[in-house]
């Protein structure tokens, strides 16, 4: 992912460009950004294997991916479209081809 470095965030490992892109939320789960709040609490309905959130996510575009649940094409998938939802126009622009829909994007 372009520009990212790897920081600590509230204890645990996270990524950021400018903006977080990612973070572990604990030893299993990984917070990753979404287009919208009706995309994560659409997944986190649809797949509550896969998927949860917690109050603190209530009205963001965060969502929690299980990985234990998650194969690792999916991993990599929500971590393109999470750099992607969380980059600022600069970097955006910048990168285009990593938006979704192209072949470098995220799940959908």
């Amino acid at each position: 992912m372009p520009d990212v470095t790897e920081r600590s965030s509230w204890g645990e490992p996270a990524w950021f460009h400018r903006r977080m892109v990612a973070r572990m939320w604990d030893a299993h789960r990984l917070t990753v950004h979404v287009e919208d709040d009706g995309e994560r609490r659409a997944l986190a309905a649809q797949e509550p294997d896969v998927y949860s959130t917690t109050d603190h996510h209530r009205g963001t575009d965060l969502v929690l991916v299980d990985l234990r649940a998650a194969d690792a094409d999916l991993v990599r998938a929500h971590l393109a479209e999470s750099w992607w939802w969380a980059a600022p126009d600069v970097l955006r622009r910048r990168h285009a081809h990593l938006g979704p829909g192209t072949s470098a994007g995220g799940p959908g």
